[in-house]
Order: C-alpha cells, then structure tokens, then sequence
C-alpha cells in the first residue's frame, strides 16, 4: 500500500522552491510548479518567461492544485506535461485526470478506489494530503467553475448548468450561496445588451429569420410565422435591444440572408458567415465539429462526441445541437441518432428530413 512520504517538499515557504524559479532548474521540472498571481499563470520550473516579483508567487505541488485555485497553464512551458518525481503525486494525478474525463457522469470514491487498487479510506487521505480538499470537493469544484465560464460566456443559466454536469438546478442551488456569493439567476443577469437586427423572409423551408449584431450573424431560424420568428428571438436574447431596421448593419444583413438562400436553393455547398454567438466551449467544440460534416452526411451523436474527445459526453453533444441558433450555418440537421432515425431538431423534425433528403438528392444529381 502507498505511503505519502514525510519527506515531500513543502509548497508554502520552501526557499529552495524560489531558488529553482529563479536559476531556471529542469531539474525540478515535475516536482512542483508556481504560480503568478498578477498573470492568473502558473509555470514549471524552468519556463523561460521573465521572472515575477517573489511576492506574487505561489507555489503548487503539482497542477491540478494549481488549477483548482483558480491558475491557468502556461501555453509556453506546458506545465501539464510534465511527469511528478513522486508515485504518490502521480496517483493523485491519476485521480484528478478520472475525475475530469467524467464530468458526465461523476465517479464515486468507491470507483476511483477500485481503479486505483487503494481502499477508499486510504485513497480520500492521499488525495486530501495532496490537494487540500477530497476528491468529491474536486469535482463540485470543477464544475461550479465550468458553470461560471459557461455563464461569463453569455450561456443561460439553464443552459451552463446542464454543460457544467448538473443533472438538475437543486445540485447547483445548493452549493451556489457558500462558492458563487449569489443565486446562479443573478449571476447569470450579468453583461452588457446587444444591439439586434434582424429581417425575414421566405424560402423553401417556410419563413426564414437572420439577425445579426455589427459583429456577425446572432441567429438563424427557421418556422411557419413571423410573429413566431420574432418571439422566440426576443426569447433567445431578452436583454438586447431588438428591432427591423439599421443603416449600419443592414446591407450585411441582407447579404448574409442572400448566403443563407442560395444554400438553401442548392447554390452552394455550405455557409461561411462571421457568427456573433454566445455560447460556452463545450458548445463551440461541437459546433465546430459539426461544421466539419460534408454536405449528404450524417454523424450520430456518439460520433461527434468521439471526435471532439469527449465520448461519454453523447447527452452534451445533443444538448449543444438543440441550443444550436443558427440553423443551417451550425448544421445539426446532420446530427441523427446510432439507428439512423433522426432523433430531435430544433426547428421541427419534418425540415429535418426535407434538408437531409435534399442534400443527399444534390449528391446524385
């Protein structure tokens, strides 16, 4: 059975820590890292970045830590990538890496304990000694964070709590009071309005809806009534201020709706329009990927996740297809499910299987 080591140097006020940092030793690559308080940074040993005032560093023994502080990694010294001299850190390394690779589906201590060959008394001791916290903590801690980013980066409340890995709002209720100093509602009520135009017109789907900010393309929709249309874009941003007409953005307005027809009227094979779209990096990911289908493909949503590295993050995947607001741009149309049934689509399963047929006809003709 492992043993921390009584003899493991200290990550408080080790002068021989600073030493390191400051004459660049390899060495001690993987033994700790530091952190910048000034930059939100931290570092390996022998990064070759200029040197922060003593004052503003802290040091980590090892990344994961470092990160659960609220520190980022150093895109210059990949500090991740380094392997830690001692067994005991690497196994809590191990841990951390589970733990972060099922934010779907958190692990139990008992099923980390089983994947480690350690007791789970003997695992959640080790953990603690190393990271300050158990292993459960780590994961509500992982979590509450990608919530807050999900929400900064303009996701709904709902939304970056299901993104985060909550399976219902009670889980997230609960913790939000003593880690976000506020109910996650008004958290979330936080930023600045956009300003919106946006213009409708027909085509072979029904009506069609394009807005737009001066930044790029906010929404595409797609349904049988403009009052429809317009509602559920004031639903979608409801603290912008919306409206029909601006000299400003109006004629790349119009332009960009031309792109959105004449790839519905089989002009061209795909949509490349500038996207102002809030969204989180979960959503980005798939949607990226999704942008990657050829014109007459399909992926299932299993497919997707494996693609973005995430393959037990399937319900995720279809979760950022449904949150999807540019219909045919981020074409999740192409989404369907393992059996090749179409599964959902936002904007009615019949369009679906109009724009599949479609495109599957322009391949042979």
């Amino acid at each position: 059975m492992l043993q921390l080591s009584m003899n493991m140097p200290s990550v408080t006020n080790n002068p021989e820590l600073w030493d390191a940092v400051l004459s660049r030793d390899a060495s001690r690559d993987g033994s700790f890292v530091f952190a910048v308080r000034s930059t939100g940074i931290y570092c390996r040993p022998s990064c070759p970045a200029r040197r922060p005032r003593r004052e503003q560093v802290q040091f980590f023994q090892l990344p994961e830590a470092a990160e659960q502080a609220g520190f980022r990694a150093c895109r210059r010294c990949r500090p991740r990538r380094v392997r830690h001299h001692h067994p005991e850190i690497e196994l809590v390394r191990r841990v951390c890496a589970a733990i972060e690779e099922n934010d779907e589906q958190p692990l139990t201590l008992e099923k980390l304990s089983a994947s480690t060959g350690l007791s789970a008394h003997h695992l959640q001791r080790t953990f603690k000694e190393v990271m300050g916290i158990t292993p459960r903590q780590y994961a509500e801690s992982r979590r509450l964070t990608q919530f807050k980013a999900n929400v900064k980066s303009g996701a709904s409340v709902t939304a970056a709590m299901y993104d985060a890995g909550y399976g219902s709002s009670r889980g997230l209720y609960e913790k939000s009071s003593a880690h976000l100093g506020m109910t996650p509602a008004t958290y979330g009520r936080g930023g600045r309005g956009m300003r919106i135009i946006y213009t409708i017109a027909d085509c072979s789907l029904g009506r069609l809806l394009v807005a737009a900010t001066e930044r790029g393309v906010c929404s595409v929709a797609l349904g049988d009534s403009d009052i429809e249309l317009v509602k559920g874009l004031f639903a979608e941003y409801p603290n912008a201020s919306i409206d029909s007409k601006d000299t400003a953005i109006s004629p790349s307005l119009n332009l960009w709706l031309n792109q959105v027809l004449e790839h519905l009227n089989r002009k061209t094979p795909r949509i490349d329009l500038p996207l102002d779209i809030r969204a989180t990096a979960f959503q980005w990911r798939v949607w990226d990927e999704l942008r990657q289908i050829p014109l007459g493909a399909t992926r299932s949503y299993q497919q997707i996740a494996n693609a973005i590295g995430k393959p037990k993050a399937v319900r995720a995947v279809a979760r950022a297809c449904a949150s999807n607001h540019a219909a045919l741009v981020i074409p999740c149309h192409r989404v369907v499910r393992e059996d090749k049934t179409l599964g959902g689509y936002r904007w009615g399963l019949e369009r679906k299987r109009k724009l599949l047929d479609a495109e599957e006809r322009a391949l042979t003709s």
